[in-house]
C-alpha cells in the first residue's frame, strides 16, 4: 500500500493583541492535539512570564456553542487561538487571521487505547490493524478532525467499511478514551497527545505510517514570548512527552511584535 501522509494545521493567532510591556492575561482557545501539552506547559510560562494563560478548551468544528468559530463569531473574545487548519481558512477567508505568519510547532499522530487489563491488539501493520477493527466489538473515535478521518477514510482504505461503520460510534465533546475507560467501546482512536492522559485505558500504539493522519501544529508570529516559550528545548520536552513530535521552530527570530 503506498504511504500518504496526512497533513492538517492547528494555529495559534491573536486578536486585538495589547502589545504592552506589562503582565498580562493572555485568552486562549485550543482544541485537540496541543490541549494537553499546553495545559502542562501553562504554570511554568506564567511563572517565567508574568503573563496569566486563560486556556479556554473547543472543537474547531461542529455546531456545538463551544466550537472555537463559534465562541468567535458570538463575540468571545481571544489573544490566542490553537485550532485545526482547514477551520483555520475559513477564519482567514473572514479576514480574521493575518496569512503567512505560520510557525511549526508539532506534529501529532492518531493512536488507539483499549480499557484497561483487556488483551492488547496489535496496530503495528495495516494487515493488523485490518484485523483488530474486523474483531473489535465496539469502535470509538472522536469528533474531531482525526476522527472524521477515521470514519471517511481510514475504514475504506483499510477494505473494512461496511462491516466496521456498523459498530463504530463517533464521539463528541468528551475524550474517546474516557468512555474506553468506562467499558463502553472496546477499542478508541484519537490524536495520541488526547489518549495518553486518560487513566483506565491502556495505550495500543500509533496507527501504521502508511494509513497515518498527521497533525501539524503551527503558530503565528504575533505572540512572540508565547510562542518562542513552546519552541524552547524544555517545552518541546514536555510536547514529545505528551505524545507529539516537536518540530524546529524559528519563533525566536521573528520580528518583535509592534
Amino acid at each position: 500500500m503506498q504511504r500518504k501522509s496526512w497533513v492538517f494545521s492547528l494555529v495559534i493567532f491573536t486578536c486585538g493583541y495589547a502589545h504592552v510591556a506589562v503582565a498580562q492575561e493572555i485568552t486562549v482557545m485550543i482544541s485537540g492535539g496541543f490541549s494537553a501539552a499546553l495545559d502542562k506547559l501553562a504554570p511554568d510560562y506564567q511563572q517565567k512570564s508574568g503573563n496569566t494563560l486563560h486556556i479556554i478548551h473547543g472543537p474547531s468544528m461542529g455546531k456545538s456553542a463551544e466550537a472555537i468559530p463559534n465562541r468567535l463569531a458570538a463575540g468571545q473574545k481571544a489573544d490566542v487561538v490553537i485550532m485545526v487548519g482547514y477551520a483555520l481558512d475559513d477564519l482567514q477567508k473572514q479576514g480574521k487571521v493575518m496569512p503567512g505568519s505560520r510557525i511549526e510547532l508539532a506534529d501529532s499522530r492518531i493512536g488507539a487505547v483499549v480499557p484497561k487489563g483487556a488483551p492488547v491488539p496489535d496496530i503495528s501493520s495495516v494487515a493488523a490493524l485490518k484485523q483488530t477493527l474486523l474483531q473489535a466489538k465496539s469502535i470509538a473515535y472522536s469528533d474531531s478532525a482525526s476522527g472524521r478521518y477515521v470514519e471517511k477514510e481510514l475504514f475504506s482504505k483499510l477494505d473494512i467499511a461496511a462491516q466496521a461503520s456498523p459498530k463504530a460510534k463517533m464521539i463528541e465533546k468528551i475524550p474517546v478514551a474516557s468512555l474506553v475507560a468506562k467499558g463502553d467501546y472496546a477499542i478508541g482512536f484519537q490524536q495520541v497527545s488526547e489518549l495518553l492522559p486518560v487513566s483506565g485505558v491502556t495505550f495500543v500504539g500509533r496507527l501504521p505510517d502508511e494509513v497515518q493522519y498527521v497533525t501539524r501544529s503551527s503558530a503565528q508570529s504575533q505572540a512572540k514570548q508565547l510562542l518562542c516559550y513552546l519552541a524552547s528545548v524544555p517545552a518541546q520536552a514536555e510536547i514529545r512527552r505528551t505524545g507529539m513530535d516537536p518540530l524546529p521552530s524559528n519563533a525566536c527570530e521573528l520580528p518583535e511584535e509592534g
